[in-house]
């Protein structure tokens, strides 16, 4: 049976979330405070996270990112206020894997949870270990990045990027294929993706000329002649 926890302090959102998850077969627990959640989450790991944003004690935000500094893998789903843009694609951006807008309706919401934990699964079944490309090597389960021995510190959007161009060893990802895996869908502004391409490239040092532009299309990654 699959574990849930939800972080939310409006009652009546949290209870009812409860009761529809629970009545699909999930084990299901909530809570108001973060102290809470924290507290229990030391103690087990669920399958995935319901987490709103707007909480007493410190933002869902910040909880989102205190966890993906020590875990990159448990699926987190974002509470969202209707129209709030800033707050999804800064989550989506800071590791969240989805979001779901206020008010939302329960058949949504348990498609999104069985989505998110299947993909979840099938992500962590096909990842490989470990890549090597010129200066350049990746270590997925750990999470690492050397560039010419020295480590290197990417965000979680960064590295999934790097890990998806990665894996099409030597053919193009196109922007569609990078939005859809890495923003799950959520496509915002085309320059997020621009944009996170250029930092990753800068962060990257001399092994970000691996990673080339494909006019129209999307990006590829390979060694030049020159590098």
């Amino acid at each position: 049976m699959d574990r849930i926890f939800i972080v939310e302090d409006d009652d009546n959102i949290r209870k009812l979330v409860c009761y529809a998850l629970n009545k699909e077969g999930f084990s299901v627990s909530g809570f108001v405070l973060p102290s809470e959640f924290r507290k229990a989450f030391a103690e087990e790991k669920p399958d995935i996270i319901l987490l709103d944003i707007m909480l007493p004690e410190e933002s869902g935000l910040s909880i989102l990112e205190s966890l993906r500094k020590t875990d990159e893998t448990v699926p987190i789903i974002m509470l969202t206020a209707k129209g709030s843009e800033f707050d999804k694609v800064t989550g989506l951006d800071m590791g969240a894997d989805d979001y779901i807008s206020k008010p939302f309706g329960m058949t949504e919401l348990i498609s999104r949870v069985k989505a998110v934990i299947r993909r979840s699964r099938q992500t962590h079944a096909q990842n490989q270990v470990e890549y090597s490309l010129g200066i350049l090597s990746v270590d997925t389960n750990k999470h690492t990045v050397y560039v010419d021995g020295s480590e290197v510190t990417l965000s979680f959007k960064e590295f999934a990027i790097l890990t998806l161009l990665l894996k099409a060893n030597g053919n193009v990802v196109s922007r569609d294929e990078l939005f859809t895996k890495v923003w799950n869908d959520y496509y915002g502004e085309s320059r997020t993706l621009d944009v996170h391409i250029r930092n990753l490239r800068i962060k990257l040092g001399a092994a970000g000329q691996y990673i080339q532009t494909v006019k129209n299309v999307g990006y590829k990654i390979g060694v030049s002649n020159n590098v």
